[in-house]
Protein backbone atom coordinates (compact mmCIF):
# COMPACT_ATOMS: atom_id res chain seq x y z
CA UNK A 1 0.00 0.00 0.00
CA UNK A 2 1.27 3.46 -0.90
CA UNK A 3 0.79 5.37 2.37
CA UNK A 4 1.27 8.70 0.56
CA UNK A 5 -1.87 8.09 -1.47
CA UNK A 6 -4.16 7.37 1.49
CA UNK A 7 -6.77 10.13 1.56
CA UNK A 8 -7.82 11.97 4.72
CA UNK A 9 -11.32 10.37 4.70
CA UNK A 10 -9.76 6.91 4.43
CA UNK A 11 -7.43 7.66 7.33
CA UNK A 12 -10.38 8.77 9.42
CA UNK A 13 -12.25 5.60 8.47
CA UNK A 14 -9.33 3.42 9.53
CA UNK A 15 -8.99 5.28 12.82
CA UNK A 16 -12.75 4.97 13.37
CA UNK A 17 -12.65 1.23 12.77
CA UNK A 18 -9.79 0.96 15.24
CA UNK A 19 -11.74 2.80 17.91
CA UNK A 20 -14.82 0.64 17.25
CA UNK A 21 -12.78 -2.51 17.59
CA UNK A 22 -11.29 -1.24 20.81
CA UNK A 23 -14.75 -0.41 22.19
CA UNK A 24 -16.01 -3.85 21.25
CA UNK A 25 -13.15 -5.56 23.07
CA UNK A 26 -13.74 -3.94 26.45
CA UNK A 27 -16.51 -3.34 28.99
CA UNK A 28 -16.91 -1.07 31.98
CA UNK A 29 -17.69 -2.04 35.56
CA UNK A 30 -20.21 -2.41 36.99
CA UNK A 31 -21.10 -4.85 34.25
CA UNK A 32 -24.75 -4.80 35.42
CA UNK A 33 -25.53 -1.44 36.99
CA UNK A 34 -28.77 -2.66 38.54
CA UNK A 35 -29.96 -4.66 41.53
CA UNK A 36 -28.51 -8.18 41.10
CA UNK A 37 -27.47 -9.21 44.62
CA UNK A 38 -26.20 -12.54 45.95
CA UNK A 39 -24.98 -13.88 42.60
CA UNK A 40 -24.53 -17.61 42.09
CA UNK A 41 -23.16 -18.65 38.73
CA UNK A 42 -22.06 -21.65 36.68
CA UNK A 43 -20.85 -22.23 33.16
CA UNK A 44 -22.29 -25.09 31.12
CA UNK A 45 -20.85 -25.35 27.62
CA UNK A 46 -20.67 -21.91 26.05
CA UNK A 47 -23.19 -20.30 28.38
CA UNK A 48 -22.95 -18.75 31.82
CA UNK A 49 -26.02 -19.03 34.05
CA UNK A 50 -26.72 -16.62 36.91
CA UNK A 51 -29.35 -16.55 39.66
CA UNK A 52 -29.95 -13.67 42.04
CA UNK A 53 -32.16 -12.59 44.94
CA UNK A 54 -35.50 -10.90 44.20
CA UNK A 55 -37.23 -11.70 47.53
CA UNK A 56 -40.88 -10.55 47.52
CA UNK A 57 -41.11 -10.17 43.73
CA UNK A 58 -42.98 -12.79 41.67
CA UNK A 59 -42.19 -14.82 39.67
CA UNK A 60 -38.99 -15.33 41.61
CA UNK A 61 -35.40 -16.47 41.36
CA UNK A 62 -34.68 -15.15 37.85
CA UNK A 63 -32.37 -17.28 35.71
CA UNK A 64 -30.12 -15.13 33.54
CA UNK A 65 -27.87 -16.28 30.70
CA UNK A 66 -24.82 -14.86 28.92
CA UNK A 67 -22.18 -15.88 26.44
CA UNK A 68 -19.61 -13.31 27.54
CA UNK A 69 -20.30 -12.39 31.21
CA UNK A 70 -21.23 -8.91 29.94
CA UNK A 71 -24.50 -9.12 28.00
CA UNK A 72 -27.26 -10.83 29.97
CA UNK A 73 -30.83 -11.89 29.29
CA UNK A 74 -33.54 -13.28 31.56
CA UNK A 75 -34.54 -16.72 30.28
CA UNK A 76 -36.83 -18.08 33.03
CA UNK A 77 -37.84 -18.02 36.67
CA UNK A 78 -37.39 -20.95 39.01
CA UNK A 79 -40.91 -20.49 40.47
CA UNK A 80 -44.04 -18.52 39.61
CA UNK A 81 -45.18 -17.83 43.16
CA UNK A 82 -44.71 -18.88 46.80
CA UNK A 83 -47.65 -20.09 48.85
CA UNK A 84 -46.42 -20.95 52.34
CA UNK A 85 -48.09 -17.91 53.92
CA UNK A 86 -51.03 -15.58 53.23
CA UNK A 87 -48.44 -12.81 53.45
CA UNK A 88 -47.19 -13.75 49.96
CA UNK A 89 -50.64 -12.58 48.77
CA UNK A 90 -50.39 -9.35 50.82
CA UNK A 91 -52.79 -10.76 53.41
CA UNK A 92 -52.13 -10.83 57.17
CA UNK A 93 -48.89 -9.00 56.55
CA UNK A 94 -46.30 -8.82 53.77
CA UNK A 95 -43.00 -10.50 52.88
CA UNK A 96 -41.02 -7.37 52.05
CA UNK A 97 -37.33 -8.21 52.28
CA UNK A 98 -38.05 -11.92 52.74
CA UNK A 99 -39.21 -14.52 50.23
CA UNK A 100 -36.50 -15.89 47.93
CA UNK A 101 -33.09 -15.15 49.38
CA UNK A 102 -29.57 -16.02 48.27
CA UNK A 103 -29.75 -18.99 45.90
CA UNK A 104 -27.30 -21.58 44.60
CA UNK A 105 -27.33 -22.87 41.02
CA UNK A 106 -25.47 -26.06 40.06
CA UNK A 107 -25.25 -28.51 37.16
CA UNK A 108 -25.00 -32.26 37.80
CA UNK A 109 -25.47 -35.31 35.57
CA UNK A 110 -27.21 -33.39 32.82
CA UNK A 111 -29.59 -31.42 35.03
CA UNK A 112 -29.64 -27.95 36.57
CA UNK A 113 -30.43 -27.50 40.26
CA UNK A 114 -31.29 -24.43 42.34
CA UNK A 115 -31.44 -24.21 46.12
CA UNK A 116 -32.87 -21.28 48.10
CA UNK A 117 -34.55 -20.76 51.45
CA UNK A 118 -36.87 -17.90 52.49
CA UNK A 119 -35.85 -16.26 55.74
CA UNK A 120 -39.39 -16.72 57.05
CA UNK A 121 -41.86 -19.31 58.31
CA UNK A 122 -42.06 -22.30 58.01
CA UNK A 123 -38.24 -22.10 57.64
CA UNK A 124 -37.90 -24.73 54.95
CA UNK A 125 -35.82 -24.46 51.81
CA UNK A 126 -36.58 -25.32 48.21
CA UNK A 127 -34.68 -27.48 45.73
CA UNK A 128 -35.78 -27.13 42.11
CA UNK A 129 -34.47 -28.85 38.98
CA UNK A 130 -34.68 -28.46 35.20
CA UNK A 131 -33.17 -30.15 32.20
CA UNK A 132 -33.49 -26.94 30.20
CA UNK A 133 -32.87 -23.83 32.35
CA UNK A 134 -34.96 -21.75 29.96
CA UNK A 135 -37.91 -24.13 30.42
CA UNK A 136 -40.00 -25.24 33.35
CA UNK A 137 -38.44 -25.86 36.75
CA UNK A 138 -39.93 -28.57 38.98
CA UNK A 139 -39.84 -28.81 42.76
CA UNK A 140 -37.71 -31.67 44.15
CA UNK A 141 -38.01 -31.21 47.91
CA UNK A 142 -38.34 -28.89 50.92
CA UNK A 143 -35.40 -29.53 53.27
CA UNK A 144 -35.01 -27.51 56.49
CA UNK A 145 -33.86 -23.89 56.30
CA UNK A 146 -30.12 -23.27 55.85
CA UNK A 147 -29.02 -19.63 55.66
CA UNK A 148 -27.26 -18.48 52.45
CA UNK A 149 -26.52 -22.09 51.50
CA UNK A 150 -24.43 -23.38 48.60
CA UNK A 151 -24.97 -26.76 46.97
CA UNK A 152 -21.99 -29.01 46.28
CA UNK A 153 -22.20 -32.30 44.36
CA UNK A 154 -19.08 -34.25 45.29
CA UNK A 155 -17.24 -36.73 43.08
CA UNK A 156 -18.37 -39.70 45.19
CA UNK A 157 -22.07 -38.95 44.64
CA UNK A 158 -22.62 -37.28 48.00
CA UNK A 159 -24.34 -33.90 48.20
CA UNK A 160 -23.73 -31.12 50.71
CA UNK A 161 -24.91 -27.68 51.77
CA UNK A 162 -22.37 -25.15 53.01
CA UNK A 163 -24.30 -22.51 54.99
CA UNK A 164 -24.38 -20.05 57.86
CA UNK A 165 -21.00 -19.16 59.31
CA UNK A 166 -18.91 -22.17 58.39
CA UNK A 167 -21.47 -24.95 58.73
CA UNK A 168 -21.72 -28.11 56.61
CA UNK A 169 -24.73 -30.37 56.19
CA UNK A 170 -25.06 -33.53 54.11
CA UNK A 171 -28.16 -34.09 51.98
CA UNK A 172 -29.52 -37.38 50.73
CA UNK A 173 -28.15 -38.23 47.31
CA UNK A 174 -31.66 -37.98 45.82
CA UNK A 175 -31.99 -34.48 47.40
CA UNK A 176 -35.22 -35.46 49.16
CA UNK A 177 -34.04 -34.26 52.59
CA UNK A 178 -31.04 -33.99 54.87
CA UNK A 179 -29.13 -37.24 55.36
CA UNK A 180 -29.98 -38.81 58.71
CA UNK A 181 -26.69 -39.54 60.45
CA UNK A 182 -24.76 -37.74 57.70
CA UNK A 183 -22.20 -35.00 58.14
CA UNK A 184 -23.59 -32.10 60.20
CA UNK A 185 -20.83 -29.99 61.66
CA UNK A 186 -19.04 -26.68 62.07
CA UNK A 187 -16.02 -26.63 59.77
CA UNK A 188 -14.40 -23.44 61.10
CA UNK A 189 -14.81 -20.71 63.69
CA UNK A 190 -14.75 -17.07 62.68
CA UNK A 191 -11.77 -14.96 63.70
CA UNK A 192 -11.92 -12.96 66.92
CA UNK A 193 -12.12 -9.60 65.10
CA UNK A 194 -15.01 -10.62 62.84
CA UNK A 195 -18.50 -9.45 63.74
CA UNK A 196 -21.84 -10.97 62.80
CA UNK A 197 -22.29 -13.70 60.24
CA UNK A 198 -19.88 -14.72 57.56
CA UNK A 199 -22.48 -14.89 54.78
CA UNK A 200 -22.94 -15.64 51.10
CA UNK A 201 -21.52 -19.16 50.92
CA UNK A 202 -20.39 -20.26 47.45
CA UNK A 203 -18.68 -23.66 47.51
CA UNK A 204 -16.92 -25.59 44.77
CA UNK A 205 -14.19 -28.15 44.19
CA UNK A 206 -11.08 -27.41 42.13
CA UNK A 207 -8.01 -29.57 41.56
CA UNK A 208 -9.06 -31.89 44.35
CA UNK A 209 -9.45 -29.15 46.98
CA UNK A 210 -12.63 -27.78 48.53
CA UNK A 211 -13.14 -24.03 48.34
CA UNK A 212 -15.68 -21.86 50.14
CA UNK A 213 -16.12 -18.17 49.30
CA UNK A 214 -17.80 -15.94 51.90
CA UNK A 215 -17.96 -12.32 53.05
CA UNK A 216 -16.38 -11.12 56.28
CA UNK A 217 -16.77 -7.83 58.14
CA UNK A 218 -14.02 -7.36 60.74
CA UNK A 219 -14.60 -4.90 63.56
CA UNK A 220 -13.52 -1.44 62.49
CA UNK A 221 -12.76 -2.72 58.98
CA UNK A 222 -14.33 -3.02 55.57
CA UNK A 223 -16.50 -5.77 54.19
CA UNK A 224 -14.32 -8.15 52.18
CA UNK A 225 -14.29 -11.40 50.27
CA UNK A 226 -12.60 -14.33 52.00
CA UNK A 227 -11.83 -17.86 50.88
CA UNK A 228 -11.53 -21.05 52.92
CA UNK A 229 -9.92 -24.17 51.47
CA UNK A 230 -9.25 -27.73 52.59
CA UNK A 231 -8.08 -31.07 51.26
CA UNK A 232 -11.07 -32.83 52.86
CA UNK A 233 -14.62 -31.54 52.93
CA UNK A 234 -14.65 -31.73 56.73
CA UNK A 235 -11.40 -29.75 56.99
CA UNK A 236 -9.22 -28.52 58.48
CA UNK A 237 -9.76 -25.28 56.55
CA UNK A 238 -7.30 -22.46 56.06
CA UNK A 239 -8.38 -18.91 55.23
CA UNK A 240 -7.25 -16.04 53.03
CA UNK A 241 -8.64 -12.59 52.17
CA UNK A 242 -8.98 -12.62 48.37
CA UNK A 243 -10.54 -9.18 47.79
CA UNK A 244 -10.73 -6.01 49.89
CA UNK A 245 -11.42 -3.04 47.67
CA UNK A 246 -13.73 -0.06 47.27
CA UNK A 247 -14.58 0.99 43.72
CA UNK A 248 -15.56 4.15 41.84
CA UNK A 249 -16.20 6.15 45.01
CA UNK A 250 -18.70 3.64 46.39
CA UNK A 251 -17.88 1.31 49.32
CA UNK A 252 -16.61 -2.27 49.43
CA UNK A 253 -17.06 -4.90 46.72
CA UNK A 254 -17.86 -8.25 48.34
CA UNK A 255 -20.08 -11.33 47.98
CA UNK A 256 -20.20 -13.46 44.91
CA UNK A 257 -18.45 -16.30 43.19
CA UNK A 258 -15.86 -17.27 40.59
CA UNK A 259 -16.28 -19.01 37.25
CA UNK A 260 -14.00 -20.27 34.47
CA UNK A 261 -14.37 -20.03 30.70
CA UNK A 262 -13.24 -23.59 29.98
CA UNK A 263 -9.99 -22.29 28.46
CA UNK A 264 -8.02 -21.72 31.62
CA UNK A 265 -9.26 -18.19 32.37
CA UNK A 266 -11.13 -17.42 35.59
CA UNK A 267 -13.30 -14.48 36.61
CA UNK A 268 -14.76 -13.13 39.82
CA UNK A 269 -18.42 -12.05 39.79
CA UNK A 270 -18.95 -9.91 42.91
CA UNK A 271 -21.59 -7.35 43.87
CA UNK A 272 -21.18 -3.85 45.25
CA UNK A 273 -23.67 -1.86 47.36
CA UNK A 274 -24.64 1.32 45.52
CA UNK A 275 -27.42 2.83 47.60
CA UNK A 276 -30.62 3.68 45.71
CA UNK A 277 -30.04 1.51 42.64
CA UNK A 278 -29.27 -1.51 44.83
CA UNK A 279 -26.46 -4.01 44.69
CA UNK A 280 -24.74 -3.98 41.30
CA UNK A 281 -22.60 -6.65 39.65
CA UNK A 282 -18.90 -6.38 38.85
CA UNK A 283 -16.71 -8.77 36.86
CA UNK A 284 -12.98 -8.96 37.45
CA UNK A 285 -10.01 -11.24 36.80
CA UNK A 286 -9.46 -14.18 39.11
CA UNK A 287 -5.76 -15.10 39.39
CA UNK A 288 -4.77 -18.42 40.93
CA UNK A 289 -1.81 -17.67 43.22
CA UNK A 290 -0.38 -20.54 45.27
CA UNK A 291 -3.70 -22.32 44.98
CA UNK A 292 -5.76 -19.30 46.06
CA UNK A 293 -8.29 -17.54 43.77
CA UNK A 294 -7.13 -13.94 44.12
CA UNK A 295 -9.63 -11.39 42.80
CA UNK A 296 -9.02 -8.12 40.97
CA UNK A 297 -6.14 -6.93 38.85
CA UNK A 298 -2.49 -7.54 39.71
CA UNK A 299 -2.84 -4.98 42.52
CA UNK A 300 -6.05 -6.50 43.88
CA UNK A 301 -8.31 -3.73 42.58
CA UNK A 302 -11.60 -4.01 40.70
CA UNK A 303 -10.82 -2.81 37.15
CA UNK A 304 -12.89 0.06 35.78
CA UNK A 305 -12.45 -1.35 32.27
CA UNK A 306 -11.33 -4.74 31.07
CA UNK A 307 -11.45 -6.97 28.01
CA UNK A 308 -14.60 -8.92 27.29
CA UNK A 309 -14.08 -12.64 27.87
CA UNK A 310 -15.79 -13.39 24.54
CA UNK A 311 -16.27 -11.06 21.58
CA UNK A 312 -19.23 -10.43 19.33
CA UNK A 313 -22.31 -10.88 21.53
CA UNK A 314 -25.08 -8.54 22.60
CA UNK A 315 -28.46 -8.75 24.33
CA UNK A 316 -31.58 -6.69 24.96
CA UNK A 317 -30.58 -6.41 28.61
CA UNK A 318 -32.34 -7.03 31.89
CA UNK A 319 -34.58 -3.92 31.75
CA UNK A 320 -36.68 -3.49 28.61
CA UNK A 321 -39.46 -1.58 26.92
CA UNK A 322 -42.81 -3.31 26.36
CA UNK A 323 -45.70 -2.40 24.04
CA UNK A 324 -47.85 -5.16 25.58
CA UNK A 325 -48.69 -6.62 22.16
CA UNK A 326 -47.49 -10.14 23.00
CA UNK A 327 -49.44 -13.07 24.34
CA UNK A 328 -47.40 -12.95 27.55
CA UNK A 329 -45.72 -10.28 29.63
CA UNK A 330 -42.03 -9.96 28.88
CA UNK A 331 -39.91 -11.98 31.31
CA UNK A 332 -38.30 -8.83 32.67
CA UNK A 333 -41.45 -7.89 34.62
CA UNK A 334 -42.07 -9.05 38.20
CA UNK A 335 -45.14 -8.50 40.37
CA UNK A 336 -44.86 -7.11 43.90
CA UNK A 337 -45.92 -10.27 45.85
CA UNK A 338 -48.16 -12.91 44.24
CA UNK A 339 -50.42 -11.40 41.57
CA UNK A 340 -54.19 -11.66 41.34
CA UNK A 341 -54.16 -13.16 37.85
CA UNK A 342 -57.86 -12.53 37.28
CA UNK A 343 -57.22 -8.80 37.63
CA UNK A 344 -54.75 -8.23 34.81
CA UNK A 345 -55.00 -9.01 31.11
CA UNK A 346 -53.29 -8.60 27.76
CA UNK A 347 -56.43 -9.72 25.93
CA UNK A 348 -59.15 -7.43 27.30
CA UNK A 349 -57.87 -4.75 24.92
CA UNK A 350 -55.36 -5.87 22.35
CA UNK A 351 -52.04 -4.06 22.52
CA UNK A 352 -52.65 -2.88 26.08
CA UNK A 353 -52.04 -4.16 29.58
CA UNK A 354 -55.24 -3.82 31.59
CA UNK A 355 -54.89 -3.55 35.36
CA UNK A 356 -58.23 -4.02 37.11
CA UNK A 357 -58.66 -3.24 40.80
CA UNK A 358 -58.93 -6.44 42.84
CA UNK A 359 -58.89 -5.38 46.48
CA UNK A 360 -59.91 -2.24 48.36
CA UNK A 361 -56.81 -0.91 50.15
CA UNK A 362 -55.61 2.45 51.41
CA UNK A 363 -51.99 2.50 50.21
CA UNK A 364 -49.63 1.29 47.50
CA UNK A 365 -47.63 -1.00 49.79
CA UNK A 366 -50.53 -3.45 50.24
CA UNK A 367 -51.97 -3.05 46.73
CA UNK A 368 -51.91 -6.24 44.62
CA UNK A 369 -50.77 -6.34 41.00
CA UNK A 370 -48.07 -3.71 41.15
CA UNK A 371 -45.79 -4.51 38.22
CA UNK A 372 -42.07 -3.80 38.50
CA UNK A 373 -38.76 -3.73 36.65
CA UNK A 374 -35.32 -2.77 37.89
CA UNK A 375 -33.92 0.72 37.49
CA UNK A 376 -30.35 1.07 36.17
CA UNK A 377 -27.43 3.39 36.72
CA UNK A 378 -25.80 5.66 36.02
CA UNK A 379 -29.05 7.11 34.64
CA UNK A 380 -32.29 5.78 33.20
CA UNK A 381 -35.75 6.90 32.15
CA UNK A 382 -39.12 5.18 31.89
CA UNK A 383 -42.26 6.50 30.15
CA UNK A 384 -45.69 4.92 30.55
CA UNK A 385 -48.83 5.79 28.55
CA UNK A 386 -52.11 5.21 30.42
CA UNK A 387 -55.75 5.39 29.34
CA UNK A 388 -57.62 6.42 32.49
CA UNK A 389 -61.18 6.29 31.15
CA UNK A 390 -62.00 3.05 33.02
CA UNK A 391 -61.15 4.37 36.47
CA UNK A 392 -63.82 4.54 39.19
CA UNK A 393 -64.23 6.97 42.04
CA UNK A 394 -61.45 6.39 44.60
CA UNK A 395 -59.10 4.54 42.24
CA UNK A 396 -55.39 5.38 42.29
CA UNK A 397 -53.08 4.55 39.36
CA UNK A 398 -49.67 5.60 38.20
CA UNK A 399 -45.91 5.19 38.18
CA UNK A 400 -43.55 4.95 41.14
CA UNK A 401 -39.90 4.86 42.08
CA UNK A 402 -40.88 2.00 44.36
CA UNK A 403 -39.13 1.07 47.58
CA UNK A 404 -39.70 1.33 51.31
CA UNK A 405 -39.34 5.04 50.68
CA UNK A 406 -41.23 5.61 47.43
CA UNK A 407 -41.56 8.56 45.09
CA UNK A 408 -45.00 8.31 43.48
CA UNK A 409 -46.72 9.87 40.47
CA UNK A 410 -50.37 9.03 41.17
CA UNK A 411 -53.60 9.69 39.26
CA UNK A 412 -56.58 9.82 41.64
CA UNK A 413 -60.15 9.58 40.42
CA UNK A 414 -62.45 11.82 42.46
CA UNK A 415 -65.97 11.60 41.14
CA UNK A 416 -65.86 12.74 37.50
CA UNK A 417 -62.50 14.47 37.90
CA UNK A 418 -58.97 13.11 37.84
CA UNK A 419 -55.95 14.62 39.51
CA UNK A 420 -52.23 13.93 39.16
CA UNK A 421 -50.19 14.12 42.33
CA UNK A 422 -46.45 13.85 42.91
CA UNK A 423 -45.99 12.57 46.46
CA UNK A 424 -43.67 10.56 48.66
CA UNK A 425 -44.59 7.73 51.00
CA UNK A 426 -42.40 5.98 53.56
CA UNK A 427 -43.71 2.69 54.95
CA UNK A 428 -43.31 1.34 58.48
CA UNK A 429 -43.30 -2.44 58.83
CA UNK A 430 -43.78 -4.75 61.80
CA UNK A 431 -40.66 -6.82 62.45
CA UNK A 432 -42.50 -10.13 62.87
CA UNK A 433 -44.88 -10.40 59.92
CA UNK A 434 -43.87 -7.28 57.96
CA UNK A 435 -47.38 -5.89 58.18
CA UNK A 436 -47.79 -2.20 57.39
CA UNK A 437 -48.07 -0.31 60.68
CA UNK A 438 -47.92 3.21 59.31
CA UNK A 439 -47.05 5.43 56.36
CA UNK A 440 -45.46 8.87 56.37
CA UNK A 441 -47.08 10.76 53.47
CA UNK A 442 -46.02 13.99 51.82
CA UNK A 443 -48.12 15.40 48.96
CA UNK A 444 -45.91 17.81 47.04
CA UNK A 445 -47.85 18.99 43.97
CA UNK A 446 -51.31 18.25 42.57
CA UNK A 447 -52.82 19.21 39.20
CA UNK A 448 -56.19 18.49 37.61
CA UNK A 449 -55.96 16.48 34.39
CA UNK A 450 -57.68 17.55 31.18
CA UNK A 451 -57.38 14.26 29.28
CA UNK A 452 -57.98 10.56 29.95
CA UNK A 453 -54.78 9.71 28.07
CA UNK A 454 -51.70 10.66 30.06
CA UNK A 455 -47.98 10.06 29.69
CA UNK A 456 -45.97 9.71 32.89
CA UNK A 457 -42.17 9.81 33.04
CA UNK A 458 -39.72 8.83 35.75
CA UNK A 459 -36.02 9.68 35.42
CA UNK A 460 -33.45 8.09 37.70
CA UNK A 461 -29.95 9.45 38.36
CA UNK A 462 -27.77 7.00 40.30
CA UNK A 463 -24.43 8.68 39.84
CA UNK A 464 -22.18 9.01 42.88
CA UNK A 465 -23.92 11.03 45.63
CA UNK A 466 -27.06 11.50 43.49
CA UNK A 467 -29.81 8.81 43.77
CA UNK A 468 -32.40 11.28 42.47
CA UNK A 469 -35.78 10.47 40.91
CA UNK A 470 -37.54 13.19 38.89
CA UNK A 471 -41.15 13.09 37.69
CA UNK A 472 -42.85 14.49 34.58
CA UNK A 473 -46.17 14.32 32.74
CA UNK A 474 -47.36 15.06 29.22
CA UNK A 475 -50.48 14.88 27.07
CA UNK A 476 -48.64 14.18 23.82
CA UNK A 477 -45.36 12.44 24.80
CA UNK A 478 -43.45 15.51 23.55
CA UNK A 479 -44.20 18.53 25.75
CA UNK A 480 -43.14 17.45 29.24
CA UNK A 481 -43.95 19.29 32.46
CA UNK A 482 -42.01 18.55 35.61
CA UNK A 483 -44.17 17.96 38.65
CA UNK A 484 -43.20 18.09 42.29
CA UNK A 485 -39.62 18.01 43.51
CA UNK A 486 -36.70 15.66 43.07
CA UNK A 487 -36.94 12.58 45.28
CA UNK A 488 -33.98 11.04 47.10
CA UNK A 489 -33.96 7.25 46.62
CA UNK A 490 -32.42 5.18 49.40
CA UNK A 491 -31.57 1.56 50.15
CA UNK A 492 -32.90 0.20 53.45
CA UNK A 493 -32.05 -3.39 54.39
CA UNK A 494 -34.56 -3.32 57.27
CA UNK A 495 -37.59 -3.12 54.97
CA UNK A 496 -37.42 -3.93 51.22
CA UNK A 497 -33.70 -4.84 51.15
CA UNK A 498 -33.48 -4.08 47.41
CA UNK A 499 -32.82 -1.34 44.91
CA UNK A 500 -35.52 1.04 43.72
CA UNK A 501 -37.85 -0.31 41.01
CA UNK A 502 -40.04 1.14 38.30
CA UNK A 503 -43.59 0.25 39.39
CA UNK A 504 -46.89 0.44 37.48
CA UNK A 505 -49.97 0.26 39.69
CA UNK A 506 -53.74 0.62 39.97
CA UNK A 507 -55.69 0.07 43.17
CA UNK A 508 -59.10 0.88 44.64
CA UNK A 509 -59.74 2.78 47.86
CA UNK A 510 -63.58 2.72 47.67
CA UNK A 511 -65.03 0.03 45.38
CA UNK A 512 -63.86 -2.58 42.87
CA UNK A 513 -64.23 -2.80 39.11
CA UNK A 514 -62.23 0.13 37.82
CA UNK A 515 -59.33 -0.35 35.43
CA UNK A 516 -56.58 1.40 33.53
CA UNK A 517 -55.21 0.41 30.13
CA UNK A 518 -51.46 0.78 29.70
CA UNK A 519 -50.42 1.30 26.08
CA UNK A 520 -46.67 1.00 26.54
CA UNK A 521 -43.68 1.29 28.82
CA UNK A 522 -40.71 2.83 27.00
CA UNK A 523 -37.33 2.46 28.68
CA UNK A 524 -34.05 4.26 28.09
CA UNK A 525 -30.74 3.35 29.73
CA UNK A 526 -28.39 6.34 29.80
CA UNK A 527 -24.90 4.94 30.26
CA UNK A 528 -22.95 8.19 30.58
Amino acid sequence: MNLKKITVPLVLLILSLGVSAQQQETFNNPVINADVPDPSMIRVGDYYYLVSTTMHLMPGCPVMRSRDLVHWETISYVFQKLTDLPRYDLKEGTVYGRGQWASSIRYHDGRFYVWFSPNDEPYRGYIYTAEDPAGEWTLVSRPPHHHDASLLFDDDGKVYLFYGTGQLRQLKSDLSDVESGGIDMKIFERDADEQGLLEGSQAFKHNGKYYLLMISWPQGGNRRQVCYRADKITGPYEKKVILEDAFAGFPYVAQGTIVDDGKGNWYGVIFQDRNGVGRVLTVMPCRWVDGWPMLGDENGHVPATMSKPVQGYSSEGLVVSDDFSGEKLKLNWQWNHNPMNECWSLNARKGYLRLTTGRVVDNLFVAPNTLTQRMEGPKCSGVVCMDLSGMKDGDVAGLSAFNGDAGILAVTCQGSRKYLTMKTESVKLDDKNKSVTGIDRNEIQKVELTSDVIYLRLDGDFRLNKDIASFYYSYDNEDWKKIGTDFKMIFDYRRFFMGTKFALFNYATKSLGGFVDIDFFNYKHIKK
